[in-house]
């Protein structure tokens, strides 16, 4: 957000079609660098990928555990083995830490991912879920079914010169078994979950508008992140 514009100022993107992931990085990179060396508006780009697994900067082989099953690519943003595909509502965010109106959590990546996971909260509110955090857990984690605990939306982020890209992936109605090819986020022993899971049947233009809804109360203001 840019000084003069604030919230107002940041394009939102919505791309009805699918894209393929190595073509969203390079217009991530991008993006982000005319941001930082243009003064080119913030970015929050709303999309779905074709079915592929994706591999962090901490990503271990030993989670990929069928590496035949869908393509994989490797990332530059934070975190492990992720699946995205048809029916997740995936959120590439790109912000501009270095904004004088973020007062104290200025150029901090641990309150951007605390903001995150907090958009994903009260996304998930106005379906009636409550989402929640996990010490040590990256993500936004739901009681599934069975109450068992289960992961519904995963954060990864990748920061440079303190401007943001990646960001989070919301499972709308997915296919929940394609995450039987990893162990997502290198958590084994979870479940993976989704909306429709759950029984909330939203489209993914309802799920939108949720997301624009909450982003504003995440990231107008400086928050005290983790509060």
């Amino acid at each position: 957000m840019n000084d003069a514009g604030g919230i107002a100022a940041i394009e939102w993107r919505p791309s009805d079609a699918p894209v393929p992931y190595e073509e969203a990085v390079v217009a991530m990179e991008r993006r982000a660098a005319a941001i930082r060396e243009a003064g080119a508006p913030e970015l929050v780009w709303l999309l779905e990928h074709p079915p592929l697994y994706t591999a962090g900067t901490s990503a271990q082989p030993a989670d990929l555990l069928d590496p035949h099953r869908l393509p994989v690519f490797q990332s530059g943003r934070g975190g492990q083995y992720t699946y995205h595909g048809p029916g997740q509502r995936v959120a590439y965010v790109l912000l501009d830490l270095n904004r004088p109106d973020l007062g104290t959590s200025r150029r901090d990546v641990r309150c951007h991912v605390w903001r995150l996971e907090e958009w994903m909260i009260r996304t998930l509110a106005q379906f009636g879920i409550a989402g929640e955090r996990r010490a040590g857990r990256i993500g936004v984690w739901v009681a599934g079914n069975g109450g068992a605990e289960a992961k519904i939306a995963a954060v990864g982020v990748r920061v440079r010169r303190w401007v943001t890209y990646h960001g989070v992936a919301l499972n709308v109605d997915p296919d929940l078994d394609a995450f039987g090819g990893i162990v997502p986020c290198g958590l084994a022993g979870y479940g993976v979950t989704s909306l429709a899971a759950l029984g909330i049947a939203a489209t993914m233009a309802e799920v939108d508008i949720a997301l624009r809804a909450t982003f504003g109360e995440v990231f107008a203001a400086a928050p005290i992140c983790g509060t």
